[in-house]
């Protein structure tokens, strides 16, 4: 049997976490409280957010499709007060 892992701090496998989103659970968080994947050292979350379907990045998608991703904040480019390393 084939176990990808998603939490190894818990060793909570790929399809515990479907089975807890079947089973009604759609935040991390929400995983968090059926099994305690994530509440250790964080580095599983993404991937429980992509499992979950919510891996998409909106920002990614306007860079994408070339639309502007941030905007000028009072006409500064943001660039004001940065010194170039020497």
């Amino acid at each position: 049997m084939n176990r990808v892992y998603v939490c190894s701090c818990f060793g909570i496998t790929e399809q515990q976490v479907k089975q807890h989103a079947e089973d009604g659970a759609s935040t991390p968080r929400q995983i968090a409280s059926a099994c305690k994947a994530g509440t250790d050292c964080g580095s599983c979350v993404r991937r429980i957010q992509s499992l979950l379907g919510r891996g998409a990045c909106p920002r990614r998608e306007l860079a994408d499709r070339g639309r502007p991703v941030l905007s000028a904040v009072d006409g500064q480019d943001g660039l004001d007060g940065l010194e170039e390393a020497a």
